[in-house]
């Protein structure tokens, strides 16, 4: 009796009432090492509440702090090709994608979405740092494509997330070529006279920098984001010297003028729902229905073409002198 209740019974007893607690429940700040509540993070939008310190958020977590109520309707991506290059490294490209979309849920590192942001219509797209370091591939390209192109059909500004470590290698040159690919489609956009703003976040690197992070008619970047071409690390073994401090930071970037504005992730939707009304000449919170604002326009458009027939003639009691024979 006295094994079983001293080694069977406890170790039954164990397994019943054993709870597995996530490796998740508490979150180190990388600044000052201060440990939050998961739960408390995530209320506070994954920033530290100590020092500020901005974490990384994903992609769901973004589009529903964006949109009003967090609601939003999902643009659905197409399909490419899995591994035109039949790339292989220590792993296959394939496999590596496969456990990134199993650890992520995602097809791929863009989800967009479009919903209204303080009641003006938007399109939003957000880089997810998480799928395999949010490297810009042809899913991604495509994604970017897409959602410029629902942008451009639904008449609504474009705001773009980005977080990248720079084009996705298993890829080659075929990861290269979204990068003229994203700039035409953000071309299209500034040609339909349609605001694109681009939110830089940490970190925001290589050929998705040199495309259309860079191409914004406004960018905003989050504290402390590193945003660059080639990481510091990689400078100083290039150059041999000693970088300036806080290089290739938000701040220092704003500083020199390579970004707009630095918004601290709680003003950011205020901000946001600012500029496309400023864009968009509407007013956050009092968007025009679409019948009103296409009456409106019409009366406008025929007050400028009346006054664009109305023409002054002030009358001179001068004569010209005549001509000389």
């Amino acid at each position: 009796m006295n094994w079983i209740n001293n080694v069977v019974r406890p170790k039954i007893q164990g397994i019943l009432r054993k709870r597995e607690t996530p490796e998740n429940l508490w979150v180190t700040c990388p600044e000052t090492g201060e440990m939050v509540f998961h739960r408390d993070l995530e209320a506070n939008q994954f920033v530290i509440p100590g020092s500020g310190y901005h974490m990384r958020i994903g992609a769901v977590a973004r589009l529903k702090s964006l949109f009003d109520d967090g609601e939003y309707t999902e643009i659905p991506m197409p399909e490419v090709a899995t591994d035109p290059l039949k790339f292989r490294d220590e792993r296959r490209y394939t496999e590596r994608l496969k456990d990134a979309r199993a650890k992520t849920a995602f097809y791929d590192a863009i989800k967009a979405a479009h919903g209204e942001l303080k009641g003006i219509p938007v399109t939003a797209a957000v880089q997810d740092f998480a799928f395999m370091g949010g490297s810009l591939g042809m899913a991604a390209g495509d994604a970017v494509i897409t959602a410029a192109e629902a942008a451009l059909e639904r008449q609504t500004p474009f705001l773009m997330f980005a977080a990248s470590g720079g084009a996705r290698m298993q890829e080659g040159i075929l990861s290269l070529m979204q990068l003229p690919r994203t700039t035409v489609a953000i071309s299209r956009l500034q040609e339909a006279g349609l605001p694109y703003i681009v939110v830089l976040t940490h970190p925001t690197t290589g050929g998705v920098t040199a495309s259309y992070a860079m191409l914004g008619d406004v960018h905003i970047a989050e504290p402390g984001a590193l945003i660059g071409f080639a990481g510091p690390r990689v400078i100083e073994q290039t150059i041999r010297e000693q970088l300036p401090e806080g290089f290739q930071r938000a701040e220092y970037l704003l500083e020199h003028g390579m970004v707009d504005m630095v918004v601290h992730r709680h003003h950011l939707r205020d901000t946001l729902a600012t500029l496309c009304g400023l864009l968009t000449k509407t007013r956050p919170g009092v968007a025009e229905p679409a019948e009103e604002k296409a009456a409106n326009d019409d009366v406008a458009d025929a007050q400028a073409e009346d006054a664009s027939k109305t023409v002054e003639t002030p009358e001179s009691s001068e004569t010209l002198p005549e001509a000389a024979d």
